[in-house]
């Protein structure tokens, strides 16, 4: 029925609605609130005027890669963690586009880019409109989402359009922070990001930003048979180019560093994954690229879905790969970055970055890595620290900060990363530089010199371990040995469980390279959060106090025996260290020796060669052993201390929670008296006793336990030089007085009194 003026009510009731749909979202970008707050409202207001599942607003950052800033419907979380290059997926290609993408069932479309973060696997509709200025400068995208399969109306896209134009008006003007018109992020102006060190140094230079996917933009061929030769091609050239990477001499010695290659090549040769992209051609009259990433997406899907923590690290692995092959599927060939593209002192910068992007790069001009995410246990840490390099991660924001070209200083000691830094800083960071480079060659000539203190007592200063490579420190820092050496390190990274052949020699090289010094070897420390993806694992609440190290090795003996008899043959007649992980009792220490002493015995019965002797300690990090000292040191020949698990058992703290980590201080009474117990029965016992935690390596704390009786350290190689300078000027006799009557007068932390007396003493902390 038509109104007088020939108007259909209900268009004019939905023009109606539409005016005061616009009305309210003008008085919130009006409103008092802050930017993201405006943002928040205003995807909630979009949802409930469309009826709409998800509402979600997408920005453009300075790298030219949208950031998921605000959504309703989507897993909150996601938010600010959720990235698209311009052109990658559906939201990728309406930015790139600047025309709405309007489809029934996304999930399906050649273009979709899964992102398991958001939870939107439960979505199949989608409408993404640009948010542009003066239709052609694109800012974002806004995008709606239903559970059902559904073409949205030209009315719905005309009220999601309208909505991005007032949006855009505000994003202009600067209303809404976090966009890179806004003046805080201006091209010109200093910043400083902070992050998570991962890898130890200093580095100043200029930016290089990373760019780690090849955004797909043609997805359909008329020549499916050209496709599949082109893709058969390009896996070609990707094997061959993996096979010449660990070729080269900083992956020719074994370690995790090649493992990581390894796994990448074991994938590239899987005849299944070649097979679904080849019928994704076929079948779906795909290009080459559209098909790597269609499976690339399938894959993540999958593997997502799982809760293992190590099988999503293989996810990694074959999101890198995917990678890789659509790097050489246009034509940009693997480290071909030659050096002219790089300045001789390249920053490079990256949201995300895996290990083989870093290893295409030329080693020789990276000075630096700064990446938004990641973190210290990821391959990316351990490849940055076999380079040498300088490396933060977890800095937040930093992409939106940087251009090309940027001066950048990288301080991995602080995580600090400071952007278009002021004369002033580049200056103090100058002389920061040159006071490390005086101290590394100042360390370096004490390499030959004894760690003995002024009156006469000799301190072992060793190293703590898990790649072959690092073993050429213990020459390079004048290491004693290897007071810790972590095998689960080749166990995590391997995709299947290593047999004992390779276990034997593996360990034989190890020993080789350590020569004459002591390696002390502890057995697998895995189950928890370090799980296995080859082990069957139960899900665990709190996994640091859970089913694994000699827990799982007692309850799973076949584990422990194959690696026990690996260890044995490795050594041949030389002597063997074996240390026992995460002991809690006494019956424990009987178990695991008895099955030692069952597989020495067989390989006497055998005939091979074996060790001159076998020395069995433990791994002092339960505190429920300070209860049965006296019952423990008689069944070891030696005791190491793990002290950053013992005091954040003691003090119930996660020492890598930042919320909780500051509740207690290492150089506390409790802990202090708690260590010292340690020490004591040891020498009752005449028992070896080390510490190879994060306190070894500090210089104040360091003096701290050669006062309190420790007279063996293990730590980072970096760290010997700067303790062994600290032993070379301390008094042990004084050091021990004196904190033996800090103990007695003090009932909280002796950082401040203990620095100052080494202070007053002239020693370098």
């Amino acid at each position: 029925m038509q109104n007088p003026r020939g108007t259909d009510p209900r268009i004019a009731g939905s023009e109606k609605a539409l005016r005061i749909f616009m009305r309210r979202l003008r008085e919130i970008m009006a409103g008092p609130s802050d930017g993201q707050a405006r943002l928040d409202t205003i995807v909630r207001q979009v949802a409930g005027h469309m009826v709409a599942d998800v509402c979600s607003i997408y920005l453009q950052r300075n790298d030219g890669s949208l950031e998921l800033f605000a959504t309703e419907g989507l897993n909150p979380e996601a938010k600010h963690n959720t990235f698209m290059m311009r052109g990658e997926g559906l939201v990728g290609r309406c930015a790139h586009l600047a025309q709405p993408v309007n489809e029934s069932d996304a999930q399906n479309h050649p273009s979709f880019s899964y992102r398991p973060e958001t939870g939107e696997e439960i979505y199949h509709s989608l409408l993404a409109v640009p948010i542009s200025r003066g239709g052609s400068v694109v800012l974002g995208v806004l995008v709606v989402q239903n559970r059902t399969e559904r073409i949205y109306s030209d009315d719905d896209v005309e009220v999601l359009e309208t909505t991005a134009m007032v949006l855009a008006e505000h994003l202009v003007s600067g209303d809404v922070a976090g966009v890179n018109s806004a003046p805080e992020f201006s091209p010109t102006r200093s910043h400083v990001v902070r992050g998570q060190p991962i890898a130890d140094g200093l580095a100043l230079g200029h930016v290089v930003i990373h760019e780690s996917r090849i955004v797909v933009k043609d997805l359909t061929s008329d020549n499916p048979a050209l496709e599949v030769e082109r893709l058969e091609t390009a896996v070609g050239d990707l094997k061959a180019t993996l096979d010449e990477l660990l070729e080269q001499n900083e992956m020719a010695a074994p370690g995790e560093h090649r493992d990581v290659i390894e796994t990448h090549r074991m994938f590239a040769n899987d005849r299944g994954w070649l097979r679904r992209m080849k019928e994704g051609i076929q079948q779906g009259r795909l290009t080459a690229e559209a098909a790597v990433a269609r499976e690339q997406n399938a894959m993540r899907a999958r593997m997502n879905a799982l809760s293992d923590p190590y099988l999503r690290d293989r996810a990694k692995d074959l999101d890198e790969l995917s990678d890789r092959l659509l790097r050489v599927l246009a034509g940009r060939k693997i480290g071909q970055l030659a050096p002219v593209a790089l300045p001789t002192d390249t920053i490079l910068v990256a949201r995300t970055m895996g290990t083989a992007d870093l290893m295409d790069y030329d080693r020789s001009r990276i000075k630096g890595l700064v990446i938004e995410d990641s973190g210290g246990q990821s391959h990316i840490a351990i490849i940055a620290k076999a380079m040498g390099i300088a490396a933060v991660a977890q800095a937040r924001g930093v992409m939106e900060r940087v251009f090309s070209g940027d001066p950048i200083i990288v301080d991995a000691e602080a995580g600090d990363v400071h952007i278009r830094p002021t004369s002033e800083i580049i200056a103090a960071y100058a002389d920061k530089a040159r006071f490390r480079a005086r101290k590394r060659r100042k360390y370096k000539g004490l390499k030959a010199v004894p760690a003995v203190t002024r009156d006469g007592v000799r301190i072992g200063l060793s190293i703590n371990a898990g790649l072959q490579m690092e073993l050429t420190q213990i020459a390079a820092s004048g290491a004693d040995g290897v007071g810790l050496f972590r095998t689960e390190l080749e166990f995590q990274v391997a995709p299947t469980l290593p047999r004992m052949e390779r276990q034997t020699q593996f360990y034989r090289e190890v020993l080789d390279a350590a020569g004459d010094r002591p390696v002390v070897f502890r057995t697998l420390d895995v189950g928890g959060d370090k799980t296995l993806p080859y082990l069957r694992h139960p899900h665990e609440e709190n996994p640091a106090l859970g089913w694994r190290a000699i827990r799982m090795a007692l309850d799973r003996p076949g584990l422990l025996r194959t690696q026990v008899r690996a260890l044995l043959r490795g050594a041949g007649a030389r002597e063997l260290r074996v240390m026992l992980p995460l002991i809690t009792s006494v019956g424990e220490i009987d178990l695991a020796r008895a099955l030692i002493k069952r597989e020495i015995e067989l390989l006497e019965r055998r005939g091979g060669p074996v060790p001159k002797k076998v020395h069995i300690g433990i791994m002092f990090e339960v505190p429920s052993l300070l209860y049965q000292l006296d019952a423990v040191m008689p069944r070891v020949d030696f005791v190491s201390v793990g002290s950053n698990d013992l005091l954040q058992y003691l003090f119930a703290a996660d020492r890598n929670n930042e919320r909780v980590s500051n509740r207690y201080d290492r150089l506390s009474v409790p802990a202090l008296r708690a260590l010292k117990s340690v020490s004591d029965a040891a020498a009752r016992h005449n028992t070896p006793v080390s510490l190879c935690g994060e306190m070894a390596g500090s210089p104040v704390d360091a003096m701290a336990l050669i006062g309190i009786g420790y007279r063996s350290l293990s730590m980072a190689p970096s760290n010997i030089g700067p303790v062994k300078t600290m032993v070379l000027g301390l008094d042990a006799t004084k050091v021990t007085r004196h904190v033996t009557a800090l103990m007695q007068s003090y009932e909280g932390s002796l950082r401040e009194p203990l620095t100052a007396y080494a202070e007053a003493q002239g020693l370098e902390v």
